[in-house]
């Protein structure tokens, strides 16, 4: 007779049930590693332009020609903002285990980045979750891999380093998961903080461009956005000045209504923080453009002060739902049931982070679904494609230990490790594929850029 029953929502205990490392090891029947080499194209995929112009959908139509613009720079760009054109790719034309995690469902090499916790420290992890959801592993990581590729050309690597690249992101990838399963639950989820994971990852390479963004990134606060993007109102506060298109004032209703939006975003805090946001008063709203796949969405900024005029700035920003979640049922995994899109995000980037945003929260602004964030909380990036050609595959392997750490949240490493294995097949296989896929993108790319040369579809270059 059992002493001890066990409980809801704890792991059972295990008594002659398979480990979980030889369940996954025992995947590789199923779907080989070498298989993930393989992208067939659907007959039905979308031209490029079709999946731009699908995509654009919903957004604000006098900013989608910012967004084309954007993307149609470089196939890297593209890469970036065809993040539901590459979920289709990935459902319908290469195998899945079956694995689920927490996805960041853009993974792409620019995705990940430096800033502030509590404390003013920095942290390097993943930072954008506007796609995450649950659903295959080898989905980021494919994604990451082909962007080495496409990153690596941009900055004039040859083929080798960035085929070494997309090979190097998958064995670091692999080598912490391995390291992860072997260590005590609590010490791995909190594994690998900044300060150690270049040594970890072998990217000494990289800690002369780390140190610079990282001075950068404790320049790039609040107050400093502050002082450059507002001016004194002449009653005592302050306001934002306009710098069309990227930011520009709003009509007061509009204003009046986001504002109005953060009192259902502070039931979304912890009760911590409550004290903390009572101390400021909002004193202006207004609309920022954000990003290359977001561009289009609507995003605010809000600018609150303390009794002493000091800064802070929030974000508020249009949640879209996942453009993953309509591939998800064809890899074998249930489409999401999302409350609100805004939470899905916020709870999606905290499963996966070590350390989150205090402020991260959601809300709604005239029935719309937004996330809400600190605005420049000491944020640094690291552009991949601007790095020196010898510096691609360090960045590859810094990445490629982030991700699995991040994944390691809501995927047992033990089974990710048991599928993956010591030898470097599936990296191998990976990067065979992030190769493929990069010709892909590039080939996609140029059918943009002539649609744009042709009149087809709109783009405002150079913004």
């Amino acid at each position: 007779m059992e002493r001890i029953p066990q409980v809801e929502g704890f792991a059972a205990r295990e008594r002659g049930v398979e480990s979980p490392k030889r369940a996954g090891k025992a995947l590789r029947g199923a779907v080989p590693r070498a298989a993930h080499s393989l992208f067939t194209p659907s007959p039905q995929r979308p031209d490029a332009v079709a999946s731009v112009e699908a995509s654009n959908s919903g957004r604000l139509p006098e900013l989608t020609p910012i967004r084309v613009g954007r993307m149609a720079a470089t196939p890297f760009a593209f890469l970036r903002g065809t993040a539901g054109l590459m979920a289709y790719d990935l459902a319908h034309g290469t195998p899945a285990t079956g694995i689920g995690a927490q996805l960041c469902g853009d993974a792409h090499a620019g995705n990940f980045g430096l800033y502030g916790d509590a404390r003013g420290s920095l942290v390097i992890d993943l930072n954008d979750f506007d796609e995450t959801v649950h659903g295959p592993w080898e989905w980021d990581l494919k994604r990451l891999a082909t962007s080495l590729v496409l990153a690596g050309r941009e900055a004039g690597a040859d083929e080798e380093q960035c085929a070494a690249a997309a090979q190097d992101s998958v064995g670091a990838y692999r080598r912490t998961m391995r390291l992860l399963a072997r260590m005590p639950v609590a010490e791995a989820w909190n594994a690998i903080p900044d300060e150690e994971l270049v040594s970890h990852t072998d990217a000494r390479d990289l800690l002369g461009t780390l140190e610079r963004v990282s001075e950068k990134a404790r320049r790039n606060t609040s107050a400093r956005f502050a002082a450059r993007a507002t001016e004194d109102d002449g009653e005592g506060g302050r306001r934002f000045v306009a710098a069309p298109p990227v930011l520009r004032p709003v009509p007061d209703a509009e204003a009046a209504q986001v504002a109005a939006a953060l009192t259902s975003y502070l039931g979304t805090l912890s009760k911590d923080r409550l004290p903390l946001l009572g101390r400021y008063a909002v004193h202006d709203v207004a609309f920022r453009v954000v990003g290359t796949g977001s561009v289009g969405t609507r995003s605010y900024v809000v600018l609150l002060l303390d009794h002493r005029g000091e800064p802070l700035v929030l974000q508020v920003k249009e949640a879209r739902p996942s453009v993953l979640a309509p591939q998800l049922a064809r890899a074998g995994f249930a489409a999401p049931v999302v409350e609100h899109e805004g939470r899905r995000v916020v709870l999606g980037q905290k499963r996966m982070q070590v350390v989150s945003d205090t402020m991260l929260g959601w809300t709604e602004v005239a029935n719309r679904p937004y996330q809400v964030r600190q605005f420049r909380n000491r944020k640094g990036s690291v552009d991949p494609a601007a790095l020196a050609a010898d510096q691609v595959d360090d960045y590859g392997r810094m990445t490629g230990a982030l991700l699995a750490r991040a994944h390691s949240h809501t995927a047992d490493p033990r089974t990710v490790a048991g599928y993956c294995g010591k030898t470097e097949e599936l990296d191998e296989a990976v990067r065979d594929f992030a190769v493929a896929y990069a010709d892909r993108a590039e080939a996609d790319h140029a059918e943009l850029v002539t649609a744009v040369r042709a009149g087809r579809i709109a783009a405002e270059l150079g913004v």
